[in-house]
């Protein structure tokens, strides 16, 4: 299975301007129940992530004020992105290596296409044993 696969039937990519302010990120992240999304630039350009950590750790830590900031001063910009043909297993590997628990997703005109989660990964692996052990359950009680 690759990324294409699982994100293909997503209505929505979650995704910010690097000009809003944290809090108005904050609230996006909160009322779209997401806790990461891709910063895009005026040009529609995928320039960074900002997620619920981002805003914990630099603003609300450092008590800073989130209605000054803006997106572009916490967001982190060492993205690690993959193709939408990326074998899922591939990802698996990505996100420990670079201890992470999004990858975005990048098409081949760079255009950003949405976000895996660590969560999405393994609500599949959690879907796909279970689906192993109920053929292998009606295989082994199908032969007495």
């Amino acid at each position: 299975m690759t990324v294409k696969d699982l994100i293909q039937s997503r209505a929505e990519v979650f995704s910010v301007s690097e000009d809003f302010t944290v809090h108005d990120a904050a609230r996006y992240l909160r009322d779209k129940q997401v806790r990461s999304v891709g910063v895009l630039n005026r040009q529609g350009k995928l320039v960074g992530v900002v997620s619920q950590s981002d805003i914990s750790d630099k603003v609300a830590a450092e008590n800073k004020c989130p209605a000054w900031m803006r997106v572009s001063e916490v967001m982190s910009i060492n993205l690690v992105a993959v193709p939408p043909g990326t074998h899922l297993d591939e990802c698996v590997l990505l996100m420990e290596k670079h201890a992470i628990y999004h990858l975005l997703v990048v098409d081949e005109g760079e255009n950003f296409r949405g976000m895996i989660s660590a969560q999405d990964l393994l609500r599949l692996i959690a879907s796909d044993e279970k689906a192993r052990a109920d053929m292998l359950e009606s295989f082994i009680f199908s032969q007495r």
